[in-house]
């Protein structure tokens, strides 16, 4: 005998029912920020009622953690961290494309977690660190390979990287028409020549 049995057709329809949370949480942090949208708000807009959607996401910071969880994993499946370093970062508009609800969910929740005492600051912290240490890795990598200049520092390199696309970010949220695939094209050819330039001049020339 086949066919779905009863338990497992109602896990399917729970996990369907958290999904349209967190994807309905997504839009409406992304356009009322976390102060300004409710748990209840949410509920109402995802079709459930609130006591369904705690049955899921015990208080909102488990929900606004959950939404970052989304992001997070999005960036997982499409980047390539041990990749080539210049064609990720050209890669980077693809995402702006392909979820521009988390881009600016995220935008947003940054924007409002600046301060320490916020409930996603730490996160948020963290992630930008390991973010700079993903760009500067690739740097260095390019470095032990003989591709990228040694004088510079990739640390340093890496902030510049990250300001670029948090920049791009919001630049493109204020004015959709921006081409993103070429500004992080030529961007990307501008860094390449920075990293890979032998003709710098000497600091005593």
């Amino acid at each position: 005998m086949t066919g779905t049995r009863p338990y497992d057709a109602l896990l399917t329809k729970g996990e369907e029912r958290k999904r349209r949370i967190l994807e309905v949480a997504q839009r409406l942090l992304g356009r009322n920020g976390w102060r300004n949208t409710s748990l209840a708000q949410i509920a109402a807009e995802a079709g459930v009622t609130p006591a369904g959607l705690l049955h899921h996401f015990e208080s909102k910071a488990q929900l606004l953690h959950a939404v970052l969880e989304l992001r997070d994993d999005d960036d997982d499946r499409h980047a390539d961290r041990e990749g080539d370093l210049l064609e990720q970062l050209e890669n980077v508009a693809l995402r702006f494309e392909r979820s521009p609800d988390q881009v600016r969910m995220f935008t947003v929740l940054q924007a409002e977690n600046l301060d320490p005492d916020t409930p996603l600051h730490d996160r948020l912290l963290f992630r930008y660190h390991a973010a700079l240490e993903t760009v500067a890795e690739g740097i260095r990598r390019g470095q032990r390979d003989g591709r990228f200049r040694s004088d510079l520092d990739a640390a340093d390199k890496a902030v510049e990287v990250i300001a670029f696309i948090n920049g791009m970010e919001t630049s493109w949220l204020l004015d959709p028409s921006i081409p993103l695939v070429r500004v992080f094209r030529e961007y990307a050819r501008s860094l390449g020549r920075e990293l890979s330039r032998d003709d710098v001049p000497s600091a005593t020339a």
